[in-house]
């Protein structure tokens, strides 16, 4: 990392270097036309086309590291900037749309337990230990007796850094706390969900005092257009002048569809962006009309 300290005119931006986050965050820089070429083991890669230093970095790491100035841009999750107590130092930009999962509380399926309650004063472990603590510091204060509190009884919190959900059969806990994405590992150990503790995703964050405000400004305006190309696309048409004012009804666009005169003065062409989960709808609403030469064309990026 001392290589950092050699880049003073370069903006450092931080990627999960491995991990549910790191392919999607690399798709996410190549369509916001961030070139760079990591070298095998190296955590640092240059941008070519742009002052930026992509910097590496474990997905809890990035949200302390921003937080603390040490970086001035990231990619992480909403759960990494929660648990790392950085919501105060952030600026949470955007939400990526990718990396979404739940953080949740998971017992045995055999262990009769089905409401979060019921662990009040048991063991929990998992890797959120500051999210956890809270969650159930609430709870113990809602369920424990004034005579257990005073007792000092309270739910206990163990850190393990992996392999969060065979805690509960190897006997180390009564439950456990983990993210959630599709289930299937949770099924596989046994386990069942009774509570959510927080709802997550990839997030882009900044440090309050960026050292390049205006390429920040940049940075975040191309990765909105990624994200907003994955939303829509861009429907092509012909219609007769005499069904246009019905046609716009169905594709209005964003603030108003183009349309293009076409050698036959009876008929125009039209381009609408619509959103990609309504275009199969869309092109049938138009073909019922009378619409001729639908095409449906996919955008890699755009500014909305």
């Amino acid at each position: 990392m001392d290589l950092i300290h050699q880049l003073p005119d370069r903006l450092l931006f931080a990627i999960p270097k491995k991990g549910r986050l790191h392919e999607h965050c690399v798709s996410l820089l190549k369509g916001a036309d961030i070139n760079f070429h990591r070298y095998n083991r190296l955590d640092i890669a240059l941008v070519k086309n742009l002052p930026i230093a992509l910097v590496f970095l474990p997905a809890p790491d990035i949200a302390k590291f921003v937080g603390d100035g040490n970086v001035d841009l990231g990619i992480t999750g909403q759960d990494m900037v929660e648990e790392c107590q950085v919501t105060d130092k952030v600026d949470q930009i955007m939400e990526l749309g990718f990396g979404c999962c739940k953080l949740q509380v998971q017992v045995p399926i055999k262990s009769g337990i089905n409401h979060v309650e019921e662990l009040v004063g048991k063991t929990i472990v998992t890797s959120f230990d500051v999210l956890a603590a809270k969650y159930f510091a609430e709870l113990d204060q809602e369920y424990l007796t004034d005579e257990e509190k005073a007792d000092g009884k309270k739910t206990k919190i163990e850190y393990v850094s992996g392999s969060v959900e065979a805690a509960c059969a190897l006997g180390l806990a009564d439950g456990i706390i983990d993210l959630v994405e599709t289930g299937e590992t949770m099924k596989v150990a046994g386990l069942k969900a009774i509570s959510t503790v927080l709802e997550t995703q990839a997030i882009l964050i900044r440090n309050k005092n960026p050292t390049n405000p205006s390429l920040v400004s940049k940075i975040t305006s191309r990765i909105k257009g990624v994200i907003a190309a994955k939303k829509y696309v861009l429907l092509n048409y012909n219609i007769s002048r005499d069904d246009l004012k019905e046609a716009t009804k169905i594709t209005p666009g964003r603030q108003a569809p183009t349309i293009s005169p076409l050698e036959n003065s009876n008929w125009v062409e039209v381009q609408s962006m619509v959103g990609k989960d309504d275009a199969a709808e869309v092109m049938d609403k138009l073909e019922e009309i009378g619409a001729k030469d639908i095409m449906l064309l996919k955008i890699d990026n755009c500014r909305v």
